[in-house]
Order: C-alpha cells, then structure tokens, then sequence
C-alpha cells in the first residue's frame, strides 16, 4: 500500500557534488536536498541556473522564427468519427492471485469494513493486515485516529517484513515524534524497505549513500537505487536521475535518456523539473534546442509560482523567443518575480520604458495571478 508522504528536512545539495563529479553546468545545484516521505507531493527547491539577463549566464537573445501565415491544424472531424465502432477489448485475464478482502474495501473507502476485516488477521500476525490496520488508524480513516496504537501496528508488521511497514516505521524512527528516535535502526528498516521493494525507500537509501559519500563515489555507489526507484515513478527519483545522467560519466545510451527522465519528472507536476526542463530545451541540453517547447514548460513552471520561471518567461517575452514579443505579458511577470524579492536591473529598465497604459495592465494582470 502506498504511504503517505511526509517531507523530511534536506540531507545536503548536489552544487559539490556534481562538480566533483565533473558535471557542473548542466546538472542542478541541489537535487539531493531532502528525503522522501510517504505519499505528498514533491515540493521543489527554488533555485537559479540561468542568472537574470545582463549576468555570465544571460537568456540567449535570439528570435525564434514567425511564420504569420501558419494557422493551427483542424485535427480530425468530430463528424467523422460519430458512428464508428470501437476494437474489441482484449480478452480478461483470469486473476489467479489471492483476494484481499481487506485491502479491497480500504481501496473502495469502506474503511470501516476494511477495518474488521483486517483486525483480525492483523491478531494473528499476518504482516500485510497489521500494515492496513496500522494505516487506518494513522489516518483515523474509519476509526479514531491513534497514532500510538498505529506505531505498535508498524512495528509488528515492519518486523514481521512487510516493505510498506517499514518504510514507515523508518521514517517514524527518523522523526522521533512517537518513537524514541534512533538512527542506527531507522537506516536498518529503510534498508529492508528499499531491498524488499518500497520505492521511495530506495530512493531515501539512494540519499543516504550519498550521504555518506559526498562526491562521485557516493554518486555512482546510489546510482542504482535511484534508477530502482524512477522505474516506479517516484517524481524525485526521475529528477535524480536526469541530473546524474548528465553530470555522471555514465554511457551514452543512458545519457541520451537523461532529458526523457526529467520530462517524466516535469509531467509529474514536479516544477523544478518544469523548470529546468524549459531550460535544456532553450540551451540545447540533453537534446535539441527547441524555443518554442521550452518557452511552453517555462510558462507552466511560471504558472506554478516558481519566481525564477516568472523572471525568465519574462525575458522569453521581451526578446521573442519561442513565443511573439508581448510588453504587457513581460511586465506582468517581471512584477511577480520582484514581488517575490527577484531583482533584474535589466526588467526593471524594460519595464519603465513601456507606456503608462501598458504598465497598469501588467500590474492588473499580476494581481489577478494565482498559481496553478
């Protein structure tokens, strides 16, 4: 069962050890700040790789091509298709595994049956139930919550050997908050964890191996386990992976699937990942310069509320790159990233250059902003 996600506070950044690692530049400054919790979202580092323009690493300024007679395609008729029969499903797979009843319930949100279906079997030292029991009770899904009682559910199920169990026991171990807190066995069942399955312990194992081995060494000794983790789709995971694809002297096959990992993080909703996308696709990192891509991730990271895509889509609009120019959607996004405390001497010029009409509907758009 899926863990809920709580974000534990950062481990070190990634700025040193990608430059030992011979791959500063194109790797971020700190993709391993954190370790993973269980089940919320990523919440991405704010942080700046391409400096304002008018600093070493300014936006390129170059024009991306207009075509004004392109007009968008129609797509294909929706009359056309009206009456035309779907292909037959393919046939069902009898399921020759073991129902279970109790998780089946939970799923649906019969919480209540999911309990008393579980409880029981939990009693008997089935690890798989105490582990549902344990949740149920940690969320107070269906019952009051008791965190207390759900720890000692944890605890039997983690040693009885379900992955998901400890996982979370680990975490709970780490934090301290209802256990004593103790290091030295939480590393022990977030080890346990990662090698029975548990995807974001592999990835917080992945952290700790880096961890312990600032530099290239650690790197490539935690390689593996982030690799295990981004193949089930751990956001933090693909993010990881594309930045050591990059800066890690890995073969070329793998480096040519560095830009596809951080597209899966970016998809993901992940907006460093967003970020950083729209910028190797403006620099031509990982792949192909495309403007017109990149300015389209930068502008959802900047929908986001990440201030240094705000700053940067800014500048996409001023010098018409991969978009037409447009003076009222720069201001407007130059106002936010200063809002935010982002200073640029170089906005700040453009800005006071538009006409008065102009500034007052980019500060009347920038008030209506709200990030999505």
């Amino acid at each position: 069962m899926t863990a809920t996600r709580s974000f534990l506070a950062g481990l070190l950044g990634l700025a040193a050890l990608c430059a030992m690692a011979g791959g500063a530049g194109a790797a971020s400054s700190d993709v391993m700040k954190r370790m993973l919790g269980g089940g919320e979202e990523s919440r991405a580092i704010k942080r700046d790789r391409l400096a304002p323009t008018g600093n070493a690493e300014a936006l390129p300024t170059l024009t991306s091509p207009q075509n004004n007679d392109v007009a968008p395609s129609g797509g294909l008729n929706l009359l056309a298709r009206m009456g035309a029969s779907l292909p037959d499903l393919p046939p069902e797979k009898p399921f020759q595994g073991k129902v279970d009843e109790a998780y089946g319930a939970y799923q649906r949100g019969y919480y209540l049956e999911a309990m008393d279906l579980a409880l029981p079997k939990a009693q008997k030292g089935e690890p798989a139930a105490q582990t549902l029991v344990a949740e149920l009770l940690d969320n107070g899904f269906g019952v009051r919550r008791n965190r207390q009682d759900a720890v000692f559910w944890y605890e039997q199920a983690a040693k009885a050997g379900d992955p998901n169990a400890q996982f979370k026991y680990a975490l709970m171990l780490m934090n301290g908050d209802l256990v004593a807190r103790d290091k030295k066995k939480a590393d022990e069942f977030m080890w346990k964890a990662a090698r029975g399955g548990n995807a974001q312990a592999q990835f917080n194992v992945a952290q700790l191996l880096v961890a312990a081995k600032p530099g290239p060494e650690g790197l490539n000794d935690a390689l593996p386990w982030y690799e295990k983790a981004a193949a089930k789709a751990v956001p933090d995971a693909e993010y990881a992976l594309a930045q050591l694809y990059m800066s890690l002297p890995v073969d070329a096959e793998k480096k040519a699937e560095a830009r596809d990992w951080l597209l899966k993080a970016a998809k993901s909703g992940f907006d460093t990942a967003l970020y950083d996308l729209a910028v190797w696709n403006i620099n031509g990192v990982g792949g192909p310069r495309d403007y017109e891509i990149g300015f389209q991730w930068m502008k959802r990271a900047a929908n986001r509320g990440h201030v240094l895509a705000q700053n940067k889509l800014a500048h996409l609009y001023v010098n018409a790159i991969g978009t037409r120019p447009d003076p009222v959607e720069a201001a407007k996004w130059y106002v936010l990233s200063r809002r935010a405390g982002l200073a640029d001497l170089d906005l700040e010029d453009f800005f006071l250059g538009i006409e008065d009409e102009q500034q007052k509907e980019a500060i009347h758009r920038a008030n209506q902003f709200r990030p999505r």
